[in-house]
């Protein structure tokens, strides 16, 4: 996706490229694309280059040595001051994936996800974590609040905490609400937002400039009346806004005691060059914008957000807001993991020094738990953390993979906390112990609880029954059935089918409640799995409607582990004022499970989606309704 961001030769960081026959992939050129009038002011002001005569260093691949292990690789990082930041090569990550990356159909996350979710993303080192949205409803304010209180709050031995930031409309409510979630935290954030495109004031706001820019300067002001000190202001659709306005909105909520300015490419309209110039320009002409952090949040509408993210930040951003795995309205956000990894891999060469203070040793298991608890599948041959990213399969690429890892890999796998399994040299099977499966689970990127372990190492023994050899792939289903998965309102324990061409299918099934009570239900379909799944409505009583249902092999052979994701909607019935019954959907909800029984498989699945759902029954909603509001500021 970064690849080939830059074209035109406008846009260079006074940088001279060099070639040679020894670089390779990771050396493509990127120019960064500014406009002839802002060339001057980059090198006197972006910084980009301190050095007048800094020289690109000869590199063969990006990989690191491997030695070091996922919680002492060191990170540089500038003491946190709202305002600014005292190196000016450093770059802030602004993590949205509880907040704009929830907003993906089917990736609802119940309190306690959201609250693994922070801690790993504290384990993985981001500036903010933009925990949520606190006026949206009840669930979301606690989630936010039990965020700031316990993640917020867990300093390191290097003084690290993450800051922990909600979002808020330009309304006071919002605000107030905001302020009333994240102010327990140690680094408390506010973020608000409006809209500044003509198209979003004229028929969404349907206000006037004048009101909008006032409403700006007293929404950022109230924000920082509350006590807070840090607070984010995002002109929504800032990428289709006049420039003009912009700089004086702009101008005028830093007056007011905004922090950082969010530069939103709301519906991911932009492209590099254009993007890069909307920095630049901002930076150039905005009154007080020196006062100030710049960010970037990009969509990915057109696939342009890691590349109009890096020339954001190659223009003078110091704040990236991205998602883990890309997800979040539409086609999703600029991914973490392709963002700190292009800076990671180019950062010297290329980006004039640019950093983060992200340990990416912690990418790998951060993307598997926002994946299992979201249900959003990543593709596999997604950039960085895709099942195929360090997957070899040419003859040609196979060879200079044998000879030299740095033929075919820009990065190595064990920079994002992945190992070869193919060099480990341990396969499992029925008579291995604990110690061999935990350390196939941490090669794999699993950092797992003792109690968490011990409920897969049973799980793991039972399969390896009946299983020869125990693969990766098999192991990550477990993880996936065992670890990932919504608190137990409804248990599964047993399960039989009859089915064939001689008669009905039938189903039995067996639940444990809440309550710690059994409950038995027995039901006829059009095949076992549908039997099942009627048997299982019959207990929970609860109206719901099954969207999408897949089912893989994690593995070739009859032997192999089945996966089955369900989505499932909650209906309820209404009558019009005509007495008709009309149907009112709510959100969407997913659930996975995994088994050597594809029937057992898919119930876990569908028993995993109705208890998240049911996590959702006691959302009390603050607004009229639930809304989910479609923006990306």
């Amino acid at each position: 996706m970064a690849t080939a961001i830059f074209s035109n030769p406008k846009f260079s960081p006074t940088i001279t490229t060099t070639s040679s026959k020894n670089h390779y992939h990771c050396q493509r050129r990127t120019h960064l694309l500014l406009h002839d009038k802002v060339q001057a002011f980059q090198a006197a002001s972006l910084k980009l280059n301190p050095n007048p005569h800094y020289k690109k260093p000869q590199i063969v691949s990006c990989q690191s040595s491997g030695s070091e292990s996922p919680d002492t690789e060191k990170v540089r990082r500038p003491e946190y001051i709202p305002n600014r930041i005292s190196d000016p090569n450093y770059v802030r990550i602004f993590d949205t994936t509880l907040r704009d990356g929830e907003q993906s159909p089917g990736a609802a996350l119940t309190s306690k996800e959201k609250l693994d979710i922070a801690r790993q993303l504290s384990k993985l080192g981001v500036d903010i974590i933009e925990a949520g949205f606190p006026a949206a409803s009840k669930d979301d304010f606690e989630a936010v609040k039990i965020i700031a209180k316990e993640v917020g709050n867990a300093v390191d031995a290097d003084g690290y905490v993450p800051v922990i930031c909600g979002l808020s409309r330009c309304n006071e409510n919002d605000i107030r609400r905001a302020w009333e979630a994240v102010k327990y935290a140690k680094r408390p954030r506010i973020h608000t937002f409006i809209a500044t495109s003509p198209i979003h004031m004229e028929y969404k706001l349907r206000k006037s400039k004048e009101q909008v820019i006032e409403i700006a300067r007293n929404m950022v002001k109230f924000a920082r009346s509350l006590g807070c000190d840090d607070v984010e202001f995002s002109p929504e659709d800032a990428g289709r806004s006049e420039r003009e306005f912009l700089y004086q909105i702009l101008g005028e909520v830093i007056k007011a005691g905004a922090t950082t300015l969010n530069i939103p490419d709301t519906v991911g309209y932009n492209v590099p060059k254009e993007f890069g110039e909307l920095i630049a320009d901002i930076k150039a002409n905005t009154p007080g914008i020196e006062n100030v952090v710049i960010s970037t949040h990009c969509q990915n509408d057109l696939g342009l957000s890691t590349a109009n993210t890096i020339s954001g930040a190659c223009a003078g951003a110091r704040q990236l807001e991205v998602t883990i795995n890309g997800i979040g309205e539409r086609a999703g956000n600029a991914s973490l993991e392709e963002v700190v990894m292009a800076i990671k891999c180019r950062g010297d060469q290329q980006l004039g020094g640019l950093y983060t203070g992200i340990n990416t040793r912690h990418i790998s298991m951060t993307s598997i738990m926002v994946e299992e608890y979201t249900g959003l599948q990543v593709q596999p041959h997604k950039a960085i953390v895709g099942a195929n990213a360090f997957a070899h399969e040419s003859g040609i690429h196979q060879d200079g993979m044998l000879k030299h890892k740095g033929t075919y890999e820009i990065i190595s796998p064990e920079d994002i906390g992945l190992e070869r399994s193919n060099e480990a040299g341990i396969v499992l099977g029925k008579l291995s112990g604990r110690h061999a499966l935990k350390q196939q689970l941490e090669e794999l990127g699993y950092e797992l609880e003792d109690e968490q372990l011990e409920s897969i190492f049973w799980r793991f023994k039972s399969v390896a029954e009946l299983k020869k050899r125990i693969t990766d792939a098999d192991l990550r289903a477990l993880v996936s059935d065992e670890v990932f998965q919504p608190e137990v309102i409804w248990k599964f324990v047993d399960l039989q089918v009859t089915c064939g061409t001689l008669g009905l299918s039938t189903a039995t099934v067996k639940l444990i409640g809440s309550d710690g009570k059994e409950h038995v239900a027995c039901s006829v379909g059009t095949g076992p799995v549908d039997s099942a799944y009627k048997a299982v409505d019959l207990i929970v009583k609860e109206p719901v409607a099954l969207l999408e249902y897949s089912m893989n092999a994690v593995t070739e052979g009859i032997d192999a582990i089945a996966t089955t994701r369900v989505l499932i909607r909650e209906e309820t019935s209404d009558l019009s004022g005509h007495g008709s019954p009309v149907e009112r959907v709510t959100r969407t909800f997913s659930g996975n499970g995994s088994g050597m029984d594809i029937v057992v498989s898919s119930v876990k699945a569908y028993i995993g989606a109705i208890n998240k759902m049911l996590g959702f029954k006691d959302r009390t909603v603050v607004n009229s309704s639930e809304e989910r509001i479609p923006i990306s500021a």
